[in-house]
């Protein structure tokens, strides 16, 4: 089995895995990085995302190969210095989750548009969340709690 080099949450990795095993398998089983999720193993429903090079990916259905040399940040990498992030804290805030499991994928995703677009719409945010689904059906808190995060929750 070859050895892989990863970057995760900033720190080098090397892990024994098969090229073609799913960057999620490997965060979860291999390195016991758990707040990513397993939910539908198509790239469907968004549990999985993490950001590869700073961009929102399921980590399901991409190898393991091909994200080797790349920065990976999990959910367990978001915050910084011990500090939330502004996404994680606007969760928080807006009570925006009922069981949990969707929520990492869904902080994960809003992070990488809000890197991209930090004065993002309320359609750019749905637009983004769209790939993520929520099967308790907070999504008004959600996306209330994105816009909040949302270069500080100014109305568009």
């Amino acid at each position: 089995m070859p050895s892989i080099s990863l970057t995760i949450n900033g720190k080098p990795q090397r892990v024994d895995a098969p090229p073609d095993e799913p960057l999620l398998s490997v965060l979860r089983n291999r390195l016991d990085l758990t707040g990513t999720k397993y939910g539908c193993g198509e790239g469907q429903c968004g549990a999985c995302t993490v950001l590869i090079d700073g961009q929102a990916t399921t980590s399901c259905r991409t190898p393991v190969s091909e994200a080797a040399g790349k920065k990976i940040v999990t959910i367990e990498g978001i915050a910084t210095n011990g500090k939330l992030h502004p996404v994680q804290q606007a969760f928080l805030d807006a009570e925006a989750f009922q069981c949990g499991y969707c929520t990492s994928g869904m902080i994960v995703a809003s992070v990488a548009l809000l890197q991209t677009n930090p004065k993002a719409s309320a359609s750019d945010i749905a637009e983004t969340l769209s790939r993520n689904i929520c099967r308790c059906g907070t999504y008004p808190r959600i996306l209330q709690a994105v816009r909040s995060a949302s270069n500080g929750g100014a109305k568009s």
